[in-house]
């Protein structure tokens, strides 16, 4: 990467403070009650899978750090499932929001700033301590149809309202988010068009400098140090699927996903 990564990692907690992960799904006051119940919803709606995955029901007692804690969604399970939680994100919006639930909700958490989550990482994870980590997955429908053929091959039509418009009404994808990756790709911001460009700025919105994508040797090689590794894929992201993403039955999704899902969820023991 030619970027300067001290550059590049101000670009990206710039674009996570200005867009907490989540926001975008809650017509409603950030920081307000109504807010995260409707952060909360849509994520539970459209991920099912998070529940069990992460598994809060079997946390009672035990010491959580969730590392990347968002507005807190999650953290909020772990702290109902009774968990000592700590939450640390690279953003101090984040942080704040995520406070701001504990709050409301009367739920009990720390969530430390970056300096404090480096030294908690390095200090919390004993011998049989477990890690529980979601990297997106490279051999994944989402990355190698969605974004490497079907994003890539349609991003011309925002060139025009009416493929702007035809996009919006083929996937859900809001008319606010088609226009901000119609401006990059008119400016040619950063080589928008580039293999590694398009993957981050297709991941989690245009604006979004950095995302990757790992496959499960990769994530393989990223964690030979722990003893034990458990990789599980999860999210079929049903609704980049032409025509009959929506009408697949819950039981033919799981089993898609557990081969092609963009969630590899990684379950590995020190």
């Amino acid at each position: 990467m030619s970027e300067p990564n001290p550059n590049l990692k101000e670009r990206v907690r710039a674009f996570w403070q200005a867009n907490p992960c989540g926001t975008k799904f809650a017509d409603a006051e950030p920081g307000t009650r109504r807010f995260y119940e409707l952060v909360e919803a849509h994520r539970y709606e459209k991920e099912w899978h998070i529940p069990a995955a992460a598994d809060f029901a079997a946390t009672r007692g035990l010491r959580v750090l969730e590392i990347g804690c968002g507005l807190g969604t999650d953290g909020a399970q772990f702290a109902k499932a009774g968990a000592d939680y700590t939450g640390v994100d690279l953003t101090e919006a984040a942080v704040e929001l995520a406070r701001k639930r504990f709050e409301l909700f009367n739920l009990s958490g720390t969530f430390p700033d970056t300096a404090r989550a480096v030294r908690e990482i390095h200090r919390v994870l004993k011998k049989n301590g477990k890690a529980i980590v979601m990297l997106y997955h490279r051999n994944s429908y989402n990355y190698r149809v969605n974004i490497r053929l079907l994003r890539r091959g349609g991003v011309h039509l925002l060139r025009w309202s009416a493929g702007m418009q035809l996009v919006h009404k083929l996937t859900g994808e809001p008319i606010e988010s088609l226009r901000a990756h119609a401006r990059k790709l008119r400016e040619g911001h950063n080589g928008y068009l580039s293999a590694e460009e398009f993957l981050s700025q297709n991941t989690d919105g245009a604006g979004n400098p950095l995302a990757r994508v790992y496959s499960r040797r990769e994530v393989r090689e990223l964690f030979q140090d722990f003893a034990g590794i458990k990789l599980r894929a999860f999210f079929l992201n049903k609704r980049f699927i032409p025509l009959l993403g929506n009408l697949l039955p819950r039981s033919v999704e799981t089993q898609l996903a557990a081969r092609w899902g963009w969630h590899l969820w990684i379950y590995a023991t020190k």
